[in-house]
């Protein structure tokens, strides 16, 4: 099919800046899909997220692959927090823009419900969530690419490194996602 030597991974990598993920090699969205646009049914993202994350399973078994996965969630939320949202913002307004953001890209809908001034500790959810509302009920909690996300996102904004994790989840019967955020290391260089 392919002529000898000829090494699919160069098609997707020959116009990287470097092996490591960087914003700019997300491209110009819209001038690549003028047609199309730049959003997608979400079947089509979680088409590709559970495959991969079935492959992953089967390679290097399940925690391994949902530790992937939460790494890969972490390294998305920097540098989404990085190139989309105001890290010099106040608290409410920092949060207020994320709740806002998240929305308008229909990743879900963020509400706090807590949050300690003091330890910066807090409990948020998310509603419609981009990678579980809707799943069957497994009696499992499945976002953990959201936990990474997250604490990417915290850690961006404040500095610290931050445990995330997800005490409700919709595919656990939950109607929404429910984590638990808790400061680990204090501070850490942004």
């Amino acid at each position: 099919m392919f002529s000898e030597g000829f090494n699919l991974n160069n098609v997707f990598m020959k116009n990287m800046k470097h092996d490591n993920f960087s914003w700019e090699n997300l491209g110009d969205i819209e001038e690549g899909r003028g047609d199309l646009g730049t959003e997608m049914p979400v079947l089509v993202y979680r088409l590709m997220q559970y495959t991969m994350l079935d492959v992953l399973t089967k390679e290097h078994g399940r925690d391994k692959a949902n530790e992937y996965f939460k790494n890969a969630g972490f390294l998305a939320g920097s540098e989404f927090a990085r190139n989309v949202l105001n890290l010099n913002a106040g608290l409410n307004e920092f949060f207020s823009n994320l709740q806002r953001t998240l929305k308008e890209l229909k990743i879900g809908i963020m509400r706090i419900e807590s949050f300690d001034e003091n330890t910066g500790e807090m409990v948020l959810t998310v509603g419609e969530d981009l990678d579980c509302s809707g799943l069957p009920v497994t009696n499992e909690n499945v976002c953990n690419y959201d936990e990474g996300f997250i604490a990417g996102i915290l850690e961006a904004y404040t500095g610290k490194l931050y445990d995330v994790r997800e005490v409700d989840c919709w595919a656990n019967g939950d109607r929404v996602c429910r984590f638990n955020a808790k400061v680990l290391i204090a501070p850490v260089n942004r």
